[in-house]
């Protein structure tokens, strides 16, 4: 993840995705890059070029928010990828000791008949998980990480129609929830650029946090369902979020997943 120099990699993975088109800058001329050149994006965001090279060296590594804001509206960043700048250029985090999930979140989950749910991190450790959950797919077996499930267990593309979306918003989420300075996530990213779909997803730089969405799965044993997957944090303890799939009443996804236990 290069998470000592997380801010600069970010500024130049987003740099070259950057057209000079995009930007309504003249192209000229042949280019030795594919997007913004360093003093084409220091002049769109009104700082000096030295002061970029400062950032994407990772010299400077607290930029001030009119800086970070220019440099978002520059790199025409979105809500979530503007978010996941400034907590890149914020110091340091104090990280609290990871807290266990609690006997009132398992009563939670247990009390959800018919419906899968899971708690994991921001790291995508599955830490508790309901019956439902466990026998909708493997991965959501407590001690498995989801990222190193989607990408390095050959059956989530089995599970997953839409695998390849799924891949990409499970590399997005990562980046936007998990902390590039936390040994342990550097790790995990080490492990999962083994998997060349993961490599070329995490070099996008693309951040987006879980959201309240659709997902499909194809199970072994009851056949195709059409979740609706919500989001939870966990009052008290910040980085736990509990996953809950809900299929619509009376739907076929509602009877399929009756027949799961």
């Amino acid at each position: 993840m290069a998470a000592d120099n997380a801010l600069g990699e970010f500024l130049k993975a987003r740099r070259g995705r950057v057209t000079p088109a995009q930007a309504d800058l003249p192209a000229h001329g042949r280019r030795r890059v594919a997007g913004l050149r360093r003093d084409e994006l220091a002049r769109l965001a009104g700082i000096s070029e030295p002061y970029l090279i400062r950032l994407e060296q990772g010299i400077d590594r607290h930029p001030s928010p009119q800086v970070l804001r220019a440099l978002a509206q520059a790199l025409e960043l979105d809500a979530d990828t503007s978010a996941h700048l400034f907590a890149l250029a914020a110091p340091d985090p104090v990280r609290p000791a990871e807290a266990e999930v609690s006997a009132d979140v398992h009563q939670l989950l247990d009390g959800w008949a018919g419906t899968p749910a899971y708690v994991r991190n921001r790291r995508f450790d599955v830490l508790a998980a309901n019956k439902w959950a466990r026998a909708l797919a493997p991965m959501y077996e407590p001690g498995h990480n989801l990222a190193r499930d989607v990408f390095l267990d050959p059956r989530s593309r089995r599970l997953f129609p839409d695998w390849t979306e799924i891949a990409a918003q499970t590399a997005a989420a990562l980046r936007a929830e998990a902390d590039p300075r936390d040994p342990r996530t550097a790790r995990l990213v080490a492990e999962l650029e083994a998997d060349e779909d993961f490599r070329s997803l995490w070099a996008r730089h693309d951040a987006r946090p879980a959201r309240d969405e659709l997902k499909r799965f194809v199970h072994p044993v009851v056949g195709e369902l059409a979740l609706r997957r919500q989001a939870l944090t966990v009052g008290g303890a910040e980085q736990q979020v509990i996953i809950v799939y809900q299929a619509v009443p009376g739907s076929p996804s509602a009877a399929a997943l009756a027949r799961l236990l």
